[in-house]
């Protein structure tokens, strides 16, 4: 971890206003649509429509002949011409300890298809409709395959193979903690506890869908790519070296706004391979841009896990063992992260912020004919969580003990840390009592019982959830690379790899800058999205503050001890006489001085430039306590969230009301999780969710006032900001909140567990039944 100097302010805890809203609010965003056209080809990709089929033949010739049409590709022709295929890490053993293998993820299908909406074939054009209205004229003949879509069915025997490499479907699995102690201490337990869980599969819902554009540099012959990545320096060489199999060096990606990301757009897809493969063969300007459509059959998925969970408990509530059985799909092909998410993420924190002595998981990675899953905000990290706390509810429930007794009961307490969960992860800081205590307070827990009162009155059902979350983030990247730079016209110039996305990074950025170096925030720059500038991690598991943050803290103290050199030089004075304020470098005790701009001036390229790198010695930990109440409708079985509270310990917040912003629009997407959003596929591997028509999100008067109160008793020990990531808090304690309050209010019927998500139907179908059963 670096060590900083003690007198340096980083802008911490002031409510600076977002620099980026007036110029994206009124129109002046730059996102990819914004580009002019230029004279672009564009390029529109034909999908699959099986979920699983050999490629018989294609038949191009009509479609190749169309008006506008430039080129037509299909998998066959990309591998002649030896484009390569998207990588995934094959780390994992499989469940005879061979290791793992996965089908090869070309960007066009070459002779089998195994998901409906996986591309295979492309059409450039001069025109989008002429792209579009030539690829309808491409015959290819199917030979349909059997398929299966639900990962269960996928590992029993005599199931459809999705690859031949793993004739289980089983594509890798991992194991934690002992059995047989864990056997043991269920056989002598006071109380068992099992629940079946499931965190439905999701569509991510990004404002902006994808986009890209490639263009060949007339003059350098650089491939230039213009795409919406959260990782630009990964996308640029997995496009070089894997892909295309041509120097990083020749490739420069450019990224501008991003109308949202939540993972999903954090590495390279096939539309992106094909834009820029179709740039390079044909020397032209190629352009792609999907429709909503694309999002959801062939963009990645998020979530889809399945567990079995059971406690062992004593006669006071304490947890003696904790037994996790996983089965995660993964769809038809590996991305980047679609084994690690259930396999190593959701484990990492499925703890929870609990002192669980014995634990036991087994979690198996399966692949389906179905889009691949990938990062979706959170990552496994919202999957884990949610088994522990529902389960925890479960139990306490069935003992009959107050929610809150057997959390405390349960929790790690201040004096175990650092802790040491029982996968090896180090919590280095934290204080889930007093975070539980300070949320029942704000959240007025013993005025519920007059709620509920009244709700009942007027004919509803009515309920209280509560979860402590806690959430490993940083992405396994603790180091960031980032330039600064003062230059002879007055600005100060940053360069960082992290990427904005809806973050306000460029606000927190220029707040640390403008603070350190005493120079007006209007008088910074900071410059992301360019790999040429810089070639970061990128922005993922919610690293970008506490480890681009650290860097650029890193940076200005850099700077100023660079500045303080050039000026004990152009001063003719011992650097240990130069004293940096505001701006100015002054010889101490005389009226000499020299200004920080200046000095640029003598620099080449007029500008005083550092390089550096911020280390974080490993993960932060933010963690808190959310409680809702809920309303139900027992004759609709609608369910509405009627209040949210939360308290979350981020550590030090740079500007609270940006981190508060990020508490928001998780908690709204986990409301989506716990009642809403769902992806629903058939038999044969349709998607029937294919559309906002069929796949339910919330809107704005879904979702309640929610209270956010920021805890910083317990700072991040792990990096010299005391910083702990905050993008994907709410909608890691939003879902088992929302739904361990539909539960509570289900209870007076009997009803135990009812799998996300929480429909009207769903919900009113079970009271009917309960209903009819006690008759």
């Amino acid at each position: 971890m670096n060590i900083l100097p003690g007198n340096m302010r980083f802008g911490a805890g002031q409510p600076v206003k977002r620099l980026e809203d007036k110029r994206l609010l009124t129109g002046k965003g730059q996102f990819i649509d914004d580009r002019p056209e230029d004279g672009a080809l564009w390029l529109h990709v034909l999908r699959s429509p099986h979920a699983h089929a050999k490629i018989a033949s294609v038949d191009i010739k009509a479609a190749a002949g169309m008006p506008g049409v430039q080129a037509v590709y299909t998998g066959a022709d990309l591998v002649a011409d030896n484009v390569g295929t998207l990588p995934t890490l094959l780390v994992f053993p499989r469940p005879d300890g061979s290791p793992m293998t996965a089908p090869p993820r070309r960007l066009l299908a070459h002779e089998l298809v195994r998901f409906a909406g996986e591309p295979v074939a492309a059409v450039v054009a001069t025109s989008r409709v002429a792209a579009q209205t030539a690829a309808e004229a491409i015959a290819i003949e199917y030979e349909v395959l059997p398929s299966v879509v639900d990962p269960l069915a996928a590992t029993k025997p005599g199931a459809p193979v999705v690859w031949e490499g793993a004739p289980d479907n089983i594509a890798a699995v991992m194991s934690y903690g002992d059995a047989a102690a864990v056997e043991a201490a269920f056989a002598d337990a006071a109380h068992k506890i099992s629940l079946d869980v499931v965190s439905q599969r999701l569509v991510p819902s990004a404002m902006e869908p994808r986009s890209t554009i490639a263009e060949v540099d007339k003059k350098s012959g650089r491939l230039i790519l213009h795409t919406q990545s959260q990782t630009p320096g990964s996308t640029r060489d997995i496009l070089a070296e894997a892909v295309l199999k041509r120097p990083k060096e020749s490739i420069r990606v450019l990224v501008g706004d991003i109308g949202g990301g939540f993972g999903h757009k954090t590495s390279l897809y096939p539309e992106d391979g094909i834009v820029a493969y179709a740039a390079v063969k044909l020397g032209r300007n190629v352009r792609w841009r999907g429709e909503r459509g694309d999002e959801f059959v062939g963009g990645t998925h998020g979530r889809d896990l399945t567990s079995t969970a059971e406690f062992a408990l004593d006669a006071k509530g304490r947890v003696q063992a904790y037994r996790v059985r996983s089965v995660g799909g993964t769809g038809a092909y590996l991305s980047g992260a679609g084994t690690i998410i259930p396999l190593v993420l959701g484990p990492f924190v499925q703890s929870g912020v609990y002192d669980l002595p014995l634990v036991h998981y087994e979690v198996k990675a399966v692949m389906t004919h179905t889009a691949p899953v990938g990062a979706y905000r959170g990552a496994g990290r919202p999957e884990g969580v949610f088994i522990v706390e529902r389960l925890m509810d479960a139990a306490a429930r069935q003992i009959g003990i107050d929610p809150r007794t057997i959390r405390k009961v349960n929790y790690v307490k201040p004096g175990q840390l650092p802790y040491t969960n029982p996968v090896g992860q180090v919590y280095d800081s934290g204080a889930f009592a007093h975070m539980l205590e300070r949320a029942c307070q704000l959240a007025d827990w013993d005025g519920f019982a007059a709620r509920k009162k009244a709700a009942r009155k007027v004919g509803l059902l009515y309920g209280r959830g509560l979860t402590s979350y806690i959430e490993w983030t940083g992405g396994r990247a603790h180091t960031e690379t980032v330039s600064l730079h003062a230059t002879a016209e007055g600005r100060i110039i940053l360069h960082s790899g992290t990427q904005a996305m809806g973050q306000g990074l460029q606000t927190t950025y220029t707040q640390m800058v403008a603070d350190s170096l005493g120079i007006a925030m209007d008088k910074i720059d900071v410059v992301q999205g360019d790999t040429d500038l810089a070639t970061g991690f990128g922005s993922v598991g919610s690293r970008s503050l506490f480890v681009g943050g650290t860097a650029v803290a890193v940076s200005t103290n850099d700077l100023i001890a660079k500045a303080r050199e050039k000026a004990s030089q152009l001063l003719e004075a011992s650097v240990d006489d130069i004293e940096y304020h505001s701006g100015w470098l002054t010889v101490v005790g005389t009226d000499r001085r020299i200004g920080l701009f200046e000095i640029a001036k003598h620099e080449r390229g007029a500008r005083l430039s550092v390089d550096s790198t911020g280390e974080v010695d490993g993960p932060s930990w933010p963690n808190g306590t959310h409680i809702c109440e809920v309303e139900i409708d027992p004759e609709t079985g609608i369910t509405r969230v009627a209040r949210y509270t939360t308290v979350d310990d981020v550590g030090i917040a740079v500007n609270p009301m940006l981190v508060k912003g990020q508490v928001h629009g998780g908690v709204a997407q986990g409301i989506g999780q716990a009642l809403y959003e769902g992806v629903s596929y058939d038999a044969d591997g349709q998607l029937l969710s294919a559309s906002y028509q069929d796949y339910c999100v919330p809107r704005a008067d879904d979702i309640p006032p929610i209270t956010v109160t920021l805890d910083d008793s317990a700072p991040c020990r792990t990096n010299p900001l005391g910083a702990k990531g905050c993008g994907e808090s709410g909608a890691i304690g939003g879902p088992p909140c929302i739904v361990n309050g539909v539960m509570d209010a289900l209870g007076e019927f009997g009803i135990k567990t009812l799998q996300t998500p929480l429909t009207p139907m769903k919900v009113w179908q079970a009271i009917r039944d309960a209903k009819a059963a006690a008759t």
